[in-house]
């Protein structure tokens, strides 16, 4: 009888294969709770490195005291003003959600459409012909989905509780990184070895590059831009602003930019008669409406030229699968994959898979 040798045992190959498959599981079950912040501190490291290098060196070399420099600016710039932000929105947007939830939302009247020359009455009277020849019924139909998507758009930002954590740890998780980084780095550049030699090694670089350019080229520009605006709203007596920053954060992110918000509220000012306030804030428009073109091409150095549809995928479809946190993991997650397939896909092919030359696909067949 022919003796089966190790290689051929087919049933302790599936054995071996289905234990392992159970491990990965079961390690990702156990650590799913932390994924989304470890992924979120990993793109602020990756993002952050060369500050935490630079200020190493100024501080005499000590890794101990960049780490603690760069935990607290984390604490300070980043985590505090976006809980602040969130716990704000939820303030603000109750008011809206009670009233389009319980049907007690009313057509707006739009008095200020009288101020306009020339035409501003007959706009007034228009819109009220509207209401009275069914408008209020079209309205009515329209409040269940208002107060639906209402209802869900602050309920991404009402898991307070949920965020928070994340953003703990974040902190944490980053403290960890900057403190032992080129170790977790090496870690990964030996596994992609293992995985595919040296191709594997040029992915996690380039991957990572792909991070700094989103975190950096998209992220950065869009919070500079929206947190200015949100100061000039502020400052200009513009109701509901810290809202009304959210939306331009998020404006900013699928690379509409925050004039869609910005213009409006400069239109609002002018008509209410605050003629003041409204010349400073289409002074500060003007100079956050073209900021990202300063900043953006110093990013674009680095990568940061991406196609607007991975960005706008990405703040979308993350926004929707993990909720705030999505808007910064998305797209990073989809400039990661969009970076690797088009470096596999632009690959030199080698000689030996090449076809011959003076051959068609046509003539192969």
């Amino acid at each position: 009888m022919e003796t089966i040798k190790p290689h051929q045992d087919i049933a302790r190959v599936l054995i071996s294969v289905l234990f392992i498959s159970l491990m990965i599981i079961a390690c990702i079950w156990i650590v799913q709770p932390f994924i989304l912040g470890f992924a979120w501190a990993g793109t602020v490291v990756i993002a952050t490195w060369p500050v935490l290098i630079r200020l190493q060196k100024l501080l005499w070399g000590k890794r101990v005291l960049a780490v603690l420099v760069m935990t607290v600016l984390l604490i300070l710039l980043f985590v505090i003003p976006i809980s602040l932000l969130v716990n704000s929105l939820v303030d603000t947007g109750a008011p809206l959600v009670k009233s389009a939830s319980s049907g007690q939302l009313s057509p707006p009247d739009f008095a200020w459409l009288q101020s306009i020359p020339f035409f501003g009455d007959k706009l007034y009277s228009s819109w009220h012909a509207l209401l009275d020849g069914g408008g209020t019924t079209l309205l009515a139909k329209v409040k269940p989905y208002i107060g639906a998507t209402t209802t869900w758009f602050v309920g991404q930002a009402a898991h307070l509780g949920r965020f928070l954590m994340h953003c703990a740890l974040m902190v944490l998780f980053s403290a960890l990184l900057y403190w032992r980084g080129e170790d977790v780095a090496g870690g990964f550049r030996r596994f992609a070895r293992r995985l595919a030699a040296e191709r594997g090694d040029a992915s996690v670089v380039l991957a990572a590059q792909a991070i700094r350019a989103v975190a950096l080229g998209v992220v950065v520009t869009a919070l500079v831009q929206g947190i200015l605006g949100g100061i000039g709203l502020a400052i200009s007596g513009i109701p509901y602003a810290t809202l009304l920053t959210v939306v331009m954060v998020l404006c900013c992110l699928v690379q509409i930019g925050p004039l869609l918000v910005l213009i409006p509220a400069i239109l609002w000012l002018y008509w209410s008669g605050d003629n003041t306030w409204g010349t400073v804030l289409l002074v500060w428009s003007a100079v956050v409406g073209t900021l990202d073109n300063v900043i953006r091409p110093m990013l674009i150095r680095m990568g940061a030229d991406l196609p607007m549809i991975v960005v706008l995928s990405g703040v979308i479809g993350g926004l929707i699968a993990f909720g705030m946190i999505g808007v910064f993991i998305g797209p990073v997650v989809l400039a990661v994959s969009y970076r690797l397939f088009a470096a596999w896909v632009n690959e030199k092919v080698p000689p030996e898979e090449a076809p011959p030359t003076g051959t068609t696909p046509s003539s192969q067949a």
